[in-house]
């Protein structure tokens, strides 16, 4: 456990030392919050009072592809810069175990990820005082956010092990994320059986429950066998160190 968190605290001073951090925080409460306050005149002029139905509905959908656009730029360097610099055989002479590693990068992600979300809660507060709503379907949006966005950080800490180039690395990231958005798109194209697969394994499909504010226990469960695979893989991924002799 020492470990892992040295691994964690490592990382997370990374992000706050650089303006890294700041600047993705940054962007995803200005979108944020530029789109929440739109959703919101339009419902006020356009679609009534009904904002558990449509305006949280709206607003998480933005949310997700600032997710998409964000969460690359936070795991690029996780394995990418130190495979570049060779930090990453020096950390192997450590007594560290590969799963240390891997899980003290992967929280320290999720609290840049925890951290943007309870930023980001700040518009349902502000608007509560003034317009009172269920909150339970909101915080459903904000968990079903979450569970995407660790999905989003195991696919990134994946590419990210395998490469030495931080570009690359959020670019790969970003056109898996976006093959995982696309891949039900064109059910026409595909027989009834397949486009059921295809559904099945679509990260923003199984997203819209929890924009409506439903919480289905089969979202939750793809969800963590989604992450809990891309985080094995990359383990894998790092283990094979020994195989090409680097330890």
């Amino acid at each position: 456990m020492a470990n892992l968190y040295s691994i964690f605290r490592k990382e997370l001073r990374s992000y706050f030392t650089s303006p890294i951090a700041y600047v993705i925080i940054s962007i995803f409460l200005v979108l944020s919050g530029y789109f929440f306050y739109t959703n919101l005149i339009y419902f006020v002029l356009w679609g009534g009072a009904d904002v558990t139905a449509g305006l949280w509905q709206f607003l998480f959908h933005d949310m997700r592809l600032f997710l998409l656009l964000m969460v690359p730029l936070i795991t690029m360097r996780l394995f990418a810069e130190e495979k570049k610099l060779g930090t990453i055989e020096l950390i192997a002479t450590y007594p560290i175990r590969d799963i240390e590693i891997l899980f003290g990068k992967f929280l320290a992600c999720l609290a840049m990820l925890v951290l943007m979300l309870a930023l980001a809660f700040l518009y349902p507060a502000l608007l509560y005082p003034i317009h009172s709503f269920n909150i339970a379907p909101v915080l459903a949006g904000y968990l079903g956010l979450f569970l995407l966005g660790c999905a989003f950080i195991s696919c990134g800490m994946l590419v990210s092990s395998l490469t030495e180039n931080q570009i690359v690395s959020a670019m790969v990231t970003f056109g898996l994320l976006l093959l995982f958005w696309f891949v039900s798109w064109n059910e026409a194209a595909a027989s009834p059986m397949v486009s059921q697969i295809l559904l099945r394994v679509s990260l923003f499909d199984r997203f819209y429950h929890f924009a409506r504010g439903v919480i289905d226990t089969k979202d939750l469960v793809f969800y963590f066998l989604f992450t809990g695979f891309f985080l094995f893989l990359t383990l894998r991924s790092l283990e094979s160190r020994r195989w090409r002799g680097l330890r």
